[in-house]
């Protein structure tokens, strides 16, 4: 039997509950993992809100750290006793122990802990596919502007660091002049407080007019029309989230009028759906973390107990970097 937190139906902080839950036998492809860390992310929030839908009962949680305790058939990468993390499909990190899919569990380098790998997943591996591998024409290089929304959220100081390493002028937004001077302090080239300025003007001053090769979004609703009038020409907007809402239909026709501008929404699971592709991804993401490019900043923790005024933190935006719970 283990701990976990389960929804019956959609709704707020308190639908969830902690419950019993039955654990079996690994079967073909799957493994059984005992938890150690695990991380909170707005997708957790979409799944219990309903946005994004889901059969019930629904036991929450895309990430997590642990302990391999059993391997099923087929699975060659990891074996009993292995340190590992992930960012998967389906839910159920919200638990004790669990049986999953192997294809995206990874085998965690004895350098990085079990609360970092647990809140390095799924955020470090959505800046890795942003920055690596969703580009606009032509690729980025060093020396190119990018804006970045939501630069002090777990994806965000991520993102940040290790766009530096890279050599880019990441502009970032956040809400408050204390989580713009956190991203800036971690490597953002420029910040832009969007609750006090015009960030679409401001990314026009810092570019000198010539706007954003590309824009990173996870903030949806909010930042749509404006994020659109930041990009230069065949620039490219990447919404990979909706944090104030789902971004309204649109006309395509005004891409054409904004600059024949491109438009692509991303989700992670897409990008780790093989094994080759989630090993390569990771061990990116584990390069940059163990050479000391990334710091994995978990400015939030929260006994799984406690899970309810974890969201509530997370949906207020209260929280910065990232938020793991612990067992």
């Amino acid at each position: 039997m283990s701990k976990a937190v389960q929804i019956r139906q959609n709704g707020g902080p308190e639908e969830m509950e902690l419950v019993d839950v039955e654990v079996g036998q690994p079967g073909p492809g799957q493994v059984r993992i005992r938890h150690k860390a695990i991380g909170l992310n707005f997708i957790d929030v979409y799944q219990r809100t309903g946005l994004y839908k889901l059969p019930m009962p629904l036991t929450l949680g895309m990430e997590g750290s642990g302990i391999v305790e059993a391997v099923g058939e087929g699975v060659t990468h990891l074996k009993a006793g292995d340190r590992a993390a992930y960012a998967s499909n389906p839910p159920g990190s919200y638990s004790e122990v669990r049986v999953m899919p192997a294809t995206c569990v990874c085998k965690l380098p004895d350098a990085i802990s079990f609360e970092t790998g647990a809140a390095m997943m799924l955020k470090g591996l959505t800046a890795q596919y942003l920055l690596k591998r969703t580009l606009p024409q032509g690729g980025l290089k060093a020396g190119d502007h990018v804006l970045f929304h939501a630069a002090a959220g777990g994806v965000g100081l991520i993102a940040v660091q290790w766009a530096k390493a890279l050599g880019l002028q990441l502009i970032g937004t956040a809400g408050s002049d204390e989580k713009c001077a956190l991203a800036k302090s971690l490597g953002a080239a420029h910040v832009i407080n969007y609750s006090k300025e015009d960030f679409a003007a401001r990314v026009k001053e810092i570019t000198g007019g010539k706007g954003v090769k590309v824009v990173y979004d996870s903030v949806g609703n909010d930042t749509w029309d404006k994020s659109l009038d930041c990009l230069q020409p065949f620039g490219l907007m990447a919404s990979f989230g909706n944090a104030s809402g789902p971004v309204p239909p649109f006309a395509p026709g005004i891409l054409g009028a904004k600059g024949s501008l491109y438009v692509t929404r991303q989700t992670l699971f897409t990008h780790i759906s093989t094994r080759e592709t989630t090993q390569q991804m990771a061990d990116d993401l584990f390069e940059a973390v163990t050479s000391g490019k990334v710091q994995i900043r978990i400015d939030q923790t929260f006994p799984l107990v406690q899970v309810r005024e974890a969201h509530k933190a997370l949906e207020a935006r209260k929280t910065t970097g990232c938020t793991i719970l612990t067992l």
